[in-house]
């Protein structure tokens, strides 16, 4: 099939495996203390650290220079989100400097990710099918913070971070556009796109078994 063709049976796959992602649950089970906001920020910082890293890494063993200036930008934006938090955070009294989530080392989808050597892998995993589920986490946790009554960390997320993951996902979906054209190619993609699902999938629900733990923002 063509790029176009192969995006588009890739999105409505991805799309079909999040709505029935169980709309309380969440991407990691590390919460600590009560579920309210500053708890659920704490969440977020390890999300946008480890999306800032993965990104990172990708960039600079990366030869393709449209998908390392695509990288580029993502790091950036995940890095200005971790700083986002850390002083929304701070607004609420908790001081970021004082945590270090990434002390107990990177989660199993970062794991994976950092598996991943092609650039057509890399993609569908991450910006394209990860970013995906920051989205639809993003708008859970925007909703949660309406409904607790804490509209500013909702505009964070709705007016800032929100509009940037959507940006990564398109730049996926462009990137994919042109990366995709072989059906090696398109199966590689294809594999990734599935394993990130399925340990998104495998995480929420140790989350809710182990912590009930819903509504944590993506990156």
């Amino acid at each position: 099939m063509t790029s176009e063709e192969f995006v588009a049976a890739l999105d409505a796959e991805n799309q079909a495996r999040l709505r029935a992602l169980e709309p309380d649950a969440t991407l990691t089970p590390e919460v600590k203390g009560p579920l309210n906001v500053p708890n659920l920020l704490k969440v977020a910082l390890r999300n946008e650290a480890e999306a800032t890293l993965i990104a990172a890494r990708w960039l600079v063993t990366s030869s393709d220079l449209k998908l390392m200036l695509s990288l580029a930008r993502q790091a950036a934006d995940e890095a200005k989100h971790y700083e986002l938090v850390a002083a929304r955070l701070t607004q609420l009294g908790f001081d970021a400097d004082t945590f270090s989530p990434l002390a107990g080392g990177v989660g199993p989808l970062t794991t994976y990710l950092e598996t991943l050597t092609a650039d057509v892998e890399r993609v569908a995993a991450g910006q394209f099918t990860r970013e995906a589920i920051a989205i639809v986490k993003n708008r859970q946790f925007i909703e949660f913070c309406e409904r607790v009554g804490d509209k500013e960390t909702a505009a964070l997320y709705r007016d800032v971070i929100e509009p940037d993951e959507r940006h990564h996902h398109e730049l996926g979906r462009r990137t994919l556009l042109r990366l995709a054209t072989t059906p090696e190619a398109q199966a590689a993609a294809q594999r990734a796109a599935r394993r990130t699902l399925e340990l998104a999938d495998e995480l929420q629900k140790k989350a809710l078994a182990t912590a009930g733990i819903h509504h944590a923002p993506g990156c």
